[in-house]
């Protein structure tokens, strides 16, 4: 059974996560494919960040250094297929609810697994998952009722072969789904050519800011969100007010005075309005010598 129901407002329930990272990448000629960087950051990298808001977080593959600790596991036998794997995975969670996810999602947010789950809450199905552009089903980007995943993987399981093998849609097609468009958090890199698309596409004007900011922050284990408006306009005044190479370094003046008081985003945001205040005040002195004033109020001729 199926339906369509939009996500009402409300907070989600808490969530674990299991992210499916084994497989062939017979597609990618036998590419490590979680591994495999999109804008400078692992695959399997990227899902984690995106699922960071996860109580627990259990990967099922290999381990690996990764950009968050996580729980590892895998399925029994090793290459079983994905419906082995996410009982292994599940295994090892405890809520209500879970977000199942391939590794291999370049365009994951944490605002995508939230309206999934916000969609599961209120639309009382088994699950939510997401449609691609051309309409179908992904239960590699869902969340669902771990209580009825586990219902189901024991009534496949009880069968004469087991888990072993089995497609997702024998156990997808046993649950109550509501469906939730995402064209592009949906994309999945299953060949070269998504690779190479995806790299295009986070380094498009629109997106390429974000990507930049989101790569740094997990390279040097940052996880502060301030206003990034705030900062560039505190470089676009420094350049403009004192001079070009002012800019990148008044910004990192203003992040390492945030960390020495050991601030969040208020201490960021205070720290560059200061600094902001004090390129304008630069900009109005070489104002007014330019125009040949002393900058304190409007020129005066000598009396005689």
């Amino acid at each position: 059974m199926s339906h369509n129901a939009p996500a009402a407002p409300g907070p989600p329930a808490p969530y674990d996560a299991v992210v499916l990272a084994g497989g062939a990448a017979r597609r990618l000629g036998g590419a490590d494919k979680p591994g495999l960087r999109v804008g400078g950051r692992a695959l399997l990298d990227r899902v984690l960040t995106a699922c960071a808001g996860a109580r627990t977080t259990v990967v099922v593959a290999a381990r690996r250094p990764t950009v968050r600790p996580v729980l590892w596991t895998h399925e029994e036998p090793p290459g079983a297929g994905p419906v082995a794997a996410l009982a292994a995975g599940l295994r090892l969670t405890t809520a209500e609810h879970a977000v199942v996810l391939s590794a291999d999602l370049p365009f994951l947010e944490p605002a995508t697994l939230q309206r999934l789950l916000a969609a599961l809450r209120d639309s009382g199905a088994d699950g939510a998952l997401l449609t691609d552009a051309g309409g179908r089903d992904q239960p590699l980007v869902a969340a669902y009722r771990t209580g009825a995943l586990r219902r189901e993987l024991g009534t496949l399981a009880a069968g004469s072969d087991g888990l072993t093998g089995l497609p997702l849609r024998r156990l997808t097609g046993a649950l109550r789904l509501t469906r939730v468009p995402d064209p592009l958090a949906s994309f999945d890199c299953d060949t070269w050519d998504d690779i190479a698309d995806a790299r295009a596409r986070i380094r498009e004007h629109g997106h390429v800011l974000d990507e930049w900011i989101s790569a740094v922050k997990d390279e040097l284990g940052i996880d502060l969100d301030v206003d990034t408006g705030v900062l560039l306009d505190l470089a676009r005044d420094a350049a403009h007010g004192v001079a070009r190479p002012a800019a990148p370094l008044t910004t990192f003046l203003v992040g390492y005075a945030a960390a020495q008081a050991k601030g969040g985003p208020e201490a960021v945001a205070k720290a560059a309005r200061k600094a902001t205040a004090l390129a304008l005040r630069w900009e109005e002195e070489n104002e007014a010598k330019d125009g040949g004033g002393d900058g304190s109020g409007p020129d005066t001729p000598d009396a005689g």
